[in-house]
């Protein structure tokens, strides 16, 4: 095989591929949005089949053989193309190792437990689900054992959302947070809790929807490729640069739960919809890391939609949708409704301060999950008891409790350090943009395009070109330092709570 047939074939195959995943996407998007109850074990068989295909195209011979002609041309090939080649011998060698009708099999079983999940939650029916979790956290150690032996299974999950990360670099990061932030809650604890009364008025969904959308042109995302949806638990889903979709889910007597959801994910968005047009169609055509995807969700939600500056520009919006309930309210009023901190039930729902400590509990889990120290059976109390050390609350039912995050029913065991490590970039990746520009000045004048330019440049526009370690640091110009974050939330609430008075 000559370089230049080594090329073409390589663009055919990943187009292929992605093809295969974008239609598998949209039938896992539809079962997620809308599709009716009962059509769970029809789309499973689907699904079924298009992942032997993809499987098929992934470790076929064209792919071998192609890779290993790249490989021969090494020195030829520019940059691009290596970090391409780069991937897709990871790939190759992770599939080829699972046996297809395993990879089969559990593609299956994660639609089947999705299924199982949202109506049990529903149900509020831990009982019905939890098989599941035994039998996803077989599979997942399964494939660690087969792909990669040599490593600790739960090491496994973790770099499989954010390559390099470890447990031994998690306790090390999830110490230093522990630290700071477990005496700040209790300091703010202490305090007299600010007003929120703006959040507990009746608002209508259709309004809310309305203010969706505003939303979506308020942060700058381009609707002709990107839809919101509604679901159980929000989440984004990108198939490519030219197809995102988010969603979000409604409370009537609770707006800023929507509102927050549809900037976080909006924040996934964007990433997604910024990747270079080169990237397109290609493994290089996503964000890099899920630690670097929430960083860009969470700096979105937190950092600039917590903001005085976003609640100063928001509040005409809300005014003209909401006469009534805003009547009486100013800006500054919503600032500190957007704020409120204090340890509940619900990750989602959680406020900026203590919503690390949710993703502890859930990193503690796993951990034991993994190494076989509880099975399933186990959860429900383990939950209720790390909620009542961590967080000082009891859990009144399951589905307020071990059932309401979707990710064990997607497999995504090891996803959930990535949302802290993603909020602690955030503050380090503020830092690094002030000293540009006055990020808050643009914010307050809708300037918030100047924030996107910012992030495309040093970050969306790159896709997976670089690692993640990698990335960050050029964005950052110095090592990643948590204490970014834990400075940044001790200054933010202390003024809010009034901790130095």
């Amino acid at each position: 095989m000559e370089l230049k047939e080594a090329l073409n074939t390589l663009d055919r195959i990943q187009r292929k591929e992605i093809a295969y995943m974008h239609a598998m996407g949209l039938l896992s998007y539809d079962g997620s949005t809308g599709a009716p109850e009962g059509t769970a074990q029809n789309r499973g068989e689907t699904l079924g089949v298009l992942s032997e295909a993809a499987y098929a195209v992934t470790t076929g011979k064209d792919t071998r053989q192609t890779l290993a002609c790249l490989k021969d041309h090494w020195e030829e090939l520019d940059d691009v193309t290596r970090r391409i080649v780069e991937r897709k011998e990871k790939d190759l060698a992770e599939l080829s190792r699972i046996p297809v009708e395993e990879y089969v099999a559990y593609t299956r079983l994660i639609n089947e437990a999705d299924a199982v999940w949202h109506k049990a939650k529903e149900q509020n029916d831990y009982n019905s689900f939890a098989p599941y979790i035994d039998k996803i956290v077989s599979a997942r150690k399964r494939n660690a054992f087969l792909v990669s032996p040599e490593m600790d299974p739960y090491d496994y999950q973790l770099d499989k959302f954010e390559e390099g990360l470890t447990r031994s670099k998690c306790e090390a990061f999830f110490k230093t947070l522990k630290e700071d932030i477990v005496p700040l809650v209790k300091k703010v604890t202490a305090r007299p809790q600010v007003d929120d009364a703006i959040n507990k008025m009746h608002y209508p969904l259709a309004q809310q929807e309305v203010l969706s959308r505003k939303l979506m042109d308020l942060i700058g995302l381009d609707r002709n490729h990107c839809m919101l949806g509604v679901t159980e638990h929000p989440f984004t889903t990108g198939f490519t640069k030219y197809d995102v979709r988010i969603t979000t889910h409604y409370h009537e007597d609770s707006f800023l739960s929507s509102l927050y959801s549809v900037i976080h994910e909006g924040g996934h968005a964007l990433y997604e919809l910024h990747v270079d047009d080169r990237f397109a169609y290609t493994c290089l055509g996503g964000g890099v890391s899920m630690g670097v995807h929430e960083s860009q969700s969470r700096f979105y939600e937190n950092i600039i939609g917590r903001s005085e500056a976003f609640c100063e520009l928001l509040m005409p919006t809300l005014q003209e949708l909401f006469p009534e309930q805003t009547k009486g309210f100013s800006a500054h009023d919503l600032f500190f409704a957007a704020n409120k901190a204090e340890p509940s039930l619900i990750r989602t729902e959680a406020d900026e301060l203590t919503y690390t400590l949710h993703i502890m509990i859930r990193y503690e889990i796993e951990k034991k999950l993994f190494a076989g120290e509880v099975t399933s059976k186990d959860l429900p109390e383990l939950w209720n008891a790390l909620y009542r050390e961590f967080l000082g609350i009891s859990v009144p039912d399951d589905r307020r409790g071990v059932l309401q995050d979707t990710h064990w029913s997607g497999g995504m065991f090891g996803y959930f350090p990535s949302y802290a490590l993603g909020s602690a970039y955030g503050p380090q990746i503020l830092h690094r943009m002030e000293q540009d520009f006055d990020v808050f000045e643009a914010v307050k004048n809708n300037r918030i395009s100047r924030i996107n330019d910012w992030l495309c440049e040093h970050i969306w526009q790159y896709g997976c070109l670089y690692k993640p370690g990698e990335l960050m640091e050029k964005v950052f110009n110095e090592p990643f330092d948590p204490k970014y974050y834990t400075d940044y939330l001790k200054t933010k609430y202390a003024a809010i709570y009034g901790l130095n008075d």
